[in-house]
């Protein structure tokens, strides 16, 4: 362990959620500069990060035109259960906002061939795109806390590719989605771009109403340095808040401690 990792080291999530994995990896050489938590290469359902990739198809399919095309207004037989949704939702807000309809109506756009071809070109997760057992509706649920599923260290590695335009998409649909990726100014003068995602653990017996699961996948920016990171948590007790609104909220606030660090070096 280097200098850095070791000092890093104290620098842990708070108590107020149980962490499945905190991973740090520097952009240009990839080589990981903090790994906590036991489960980084566990699969778990990437719930609304999945925006980002579904972003990405939708501009390469020329489905989304750019950051304000197309608004598509809001139906009544939209699932809306946040009062933001329902109204005229345009790429940016979709992602800032974080709307399941406007992801679910680009799917249907895209068809059940187009969806899962795009899945497999990218290489996501584990690229099962089905649904739940029985119910036909992977083209509408499969991210949803169903049969899609990625790890953290996935989750770094697809931005990292995402990044690095080694994605087999266009760099026009790749710089289109890194533009509405929402921004976070830090504390220290950096910028991280990211996603938040929150859904509900699924064991043997369904799903556990009472928990919740909250992503943060992204990457920070400070005097020409880029990070990549992914923060899973496990929220012991269900709260109001989404667990994925928690998930940013820590790794916000660890990211500006941790570039403090930079100076001390970092693992080969």
């Amino acid at each position: 362990m280097s200098v850095g990792l070791f000092l890093l080291a104290g620098l842990a999530a708070p108590a107020s959620a149980a962490p499945i994995c905190r991973l740090i990896v520097e952009a240009e050489t990839g080589a990981t500069l903090v790994r906590e938590g036991a489960e980084c290469e566990r699969r778990n359902s990437p719930a609304s990060t999945f925006k980002i990739p579904l972003a990405l198809i939708g501009y390469e399919a020329g489905l989304l035109i750019d950051a304000h095309s197309p608004a598509l207004p809001y139906k009544e037989k939209y699932a809306a259960w946040r009062e933001s949704w329902k109204t005229t939702i345009d790429p940016t807000s979709w992602l800032s906002e974080s709307v399941v309809w406007y992801s679910q109506e680009l799917a249907e756009r895209l068809g059940a061939a187009g969806f899962s071809e795009a899945i497999e070109r990218l290489g996501y997760g584990n690229r099962d795109v089905s649904g739940d057992p029985g119910r036909n509706n992977g083209l509408t649920h499969a991210w949803l806390s169903s049969s899609l599923a990625i790890s953290p260290d996935e989750q770094v590695a697809f931005l990292r590719r995402l990044l690095d335009y080694r994605l087999p998409f266009s760099r026009r649909a790749i710089d289109q989605t890194v533009a509405i990726i929402p921004s976070f100014r830090l504390a220290d003068g950096g910028l991280a771009r990211g996603k938040t995602g929150t859904g509900t653990p699924t064991g043997p017996h369904g799903p556990s109403a009472d928990r919740q699961f909250g992503w943060f996948v992204g990457w920070a920016e400070k005097g020409g340095r880029k990070i990549l990171f992914a923060e899973l948590i496990d929220e012991v007790a269900k709260s109001e808040e989404p667990a994925g609104f928690r998930a940013r909220a820590d790794m916000l606030d660890f990211l500006p401690r941790f570039l403090e660090t930079r100076s001390l070096g970092a693992t080969k």
